[in-house]
């Protein structure tokens, strides 16, 4: 199935893992969820794959953050810039996948997946974990002045996923509002009150998000 109209989507590989002890630096140590593991396939609930968890559940995680979908695409370009190669699931997102970048994708698209069906949400607001497993602060930076973050996803209907399921669209949400779209106005035109409320017209938005850009809007509405 077509995303961008031109080039169809596929899932290059399914990550799963629970926390655990990372080291980084001079050995300090990190409990969290981002070391994840290829796997063959894993059943996907409401809450996440089977086997898959995370540490921070202030930040990550939960129904409307259920699954984390990264551009394989973005790979080649991040190591193409650093010019060093990158881990599997180096962001800590459970799928990988081609032809599905942030400018294609809106919040509140559905797709099927396996059995399962999934629901895009919202950017991905990326952490200093990934930082500390890359030992690069630069690449962090380069994400959010990019938009190249990867989203999230709830899952409307849970299933199995395996490594050669097909990723079909199902419902492209009809506002439109794409994830770069999204990156672009909660990271970098955050008193854009027009862009603030396009994005809280979608009814699908995470819940976390629509909390944050309501309470910018409050406040950018008060001081006019």
């Amino acid at each position: 199935m077509q995303v961008n109209g031109s080039k169809a989507i596929e899932l290059k590989k399914i990550f799963i893992g629970l926390p655990k002890i990372m080291k980084y630096g001079n050995d300090k140590e990190i409990n969290t969820g981002i070391c994840k593991q290829t796997t063959e396939g894993a059943f996907l609930t409401k809450e996440g794959f089977l086997g898959d968890g995370v540490a921070d559940l202030r930040y990550h995680g939960g129904p409307d953050r259920a699954v984390c979908v990264y551009p394989f695409e973005h790979y080649l370009l991040w190591e193409k810039e650093f010019e060093e190669p990158l881990a599997p699931s180096n962001f800590g997102e459970n799928l990988t996948v081609t032809n599905m970048l942030e400018k294609d994708v809106h919040i509140g698209d559905i797709f099927r997946l396996g059995e399962a069906i999934i629901q895009i949400t919202q950017g991905r607001v990326p952490c200093s974990t990934i930082t500390k497993r890359t030992n690069n602060p630069l690449l962090l930076k380069r994400m959010v002045q990019m938009g190249f973050t990867g989203y999230l996803c709830r899952v409307l209907e849970e299933g199995i996923v395996r490594k050669d399921s097909q990723i079909t669209l199902l419902n492209s949400h009809p506002k439109q509002v794409s994830i770069l779209y999204g990156n672009e106005i909660y990271f970098h035109r955050q008193k854009d009150i027009e862009g603030i409320k396009k994005i809280l017209a979608v009814e699908e938005l995470a819940n976390e998000w629509k909390e944050t850009l309501e309470s910018r809007l409050n406040k950018l509405i008060t001081r006019i």
